[in-house]
């Protein structure tokens, strides 16, 4: 990376971002657009009010800073990475901040963590839900992992809770399009940088981060079984370049891609919202948080992805001494920049 690019402060700028989406989009998680529109007039949100997260930033904080542990003793593995995440998913579940509708699948599987299940028979292994994608972008910011590393990283994060496949590729892809724009990439090469991923890594089992996982399942290989996540990712994909190719930026995202309850929706349903205004961080979180679904994982994503692209400096300025965790969000994205 450039030092022009280091200085914009893109590690910082997505964590903050990624809380920020998530603030703005948490008083809108379970309404509707007659009932967004009601409460917050025809625009929606555009205030981060109490500035309060919810569990998605808290998660994401989590495999943020187990992160850091890990990577301060080398080399980075699973067998170094997988009980420091066992500890903090641990330490967020019994968090008396834990109280901000976490997701189910979350809660049932580090409960099985707690009580000494290995991680891949406590994973709800057919669940796809979104928990398995909204907390990891951290990934994504983390510089000198190789692609393999990133790439297992980003699936055994998602595998420690949410088994299902699809869960396994979309955080991938969520982990390289940050990382992608960390890198310098332009946001409208993205679609097609997915696309060719999705078909790289169809039959690439991480046998080393994912162990026995697929077994769990009723595949007939590891190959079959990582296929079937990164087939529905590549038809979610589809409906991401049909939007794009006819843009609705004042409708609902979700009528495109997804309401996003479910990984593969939630990444393509953030990302289309950054993709809509990729110069314009707050209109893209705006976008995410004035939508009928999971608005606050959907904008969660869109504000990792604008602030990975963008940079710190690119936020509203008195924004970074009013959200919730800001110590926290600080301090990974300094240790990252």
């Amino acid at each position: 990376m450039s030092a022009g690019m280091s200085a914009k402060r893109r590690a910082t700028g997505s964590m903050f971002g990624l809380a920020y989406g998530d603030a703005l989009g948490a008083p809108t998680e379970f309404l509707d657009m007659r009932q967004i529109r009601k409460r917050f007039g025809f625009d929606g949100p555009r205030d981060l009010g109490a500035a309060l997260v919810t569990d998605d930033t808290q998660m994401g904080l989590a495999v943020a800073e187990a992160l850091i542990d890990a990577l301060g003793n080398p080399p980075f593995t699973p067998d170094l990475v997988t009980p420091m995440w066992r500890r903090r998913f641990i330490d967020w579940m019994r968090s008396p901040d834990n109280n901000r509708a976490p997701g189910a699948t979350c809660m049932r599987a580090v409960a099985g963590l707690d009580a000494g299940v290995k991680w891949v028979n406590a994973t709800q292994i057919g669940s796809k839900g979104c928990g398995a994608n909204m907390r990891v972008t951290p990934v994504g910011l983390v510089p000198g992992l190789t692609d393999e590393q990133r790439a297992g990283a980003a699936q055994l994060q998602a595998a420690m809770t949410h088994g299902h496949p699809t869960g396994l590729a979309a955080s991938d892809l969520t982990t390289f399009t940050v990382w992608w724009l960390r890198e310098g990439m332009a946001p409208g090469d993205l679609p097609g940088a997915l696309r060719a991923r999705c078909h790289e890594q169809r039959a690439v089992y991480h046998e080393r981060w994912l162990g026995s996982l697929w077994q769990r399942a009723h595949d007939k290989s590891p190959e079959e079984f990582i296929a079937r996540g990164w087939d529905e990712c590549l038809g979610v994909l589809d409906r991401l370049d049909a939007a794009l190719a006819h843009p609705r930026r004042e409708s609902d995202p979700c009528d495109s891609t997804g309401a996003g309850w479910i990984a593969e929706e939630a990444f393509a349903t953030g990302l289309l919202c950054f993709l809509y205004f990729p110069d314009d961080p707050v209109s893209a979180i705006w976008r995410g948080a004035a939508s009928s679904g999971d608005s606050d994982s959907i904008a969660c994503l869109a504000g990792a992805f604008a602030g990975a692209h963008l940079g710190m400096d690119a936020w509203p300025a008195e924004w970074a001494g009013r959200i919730e965790y800001a110590d926290r969000l600080e301090r990974v994205g300094a240790a990252w920049d």
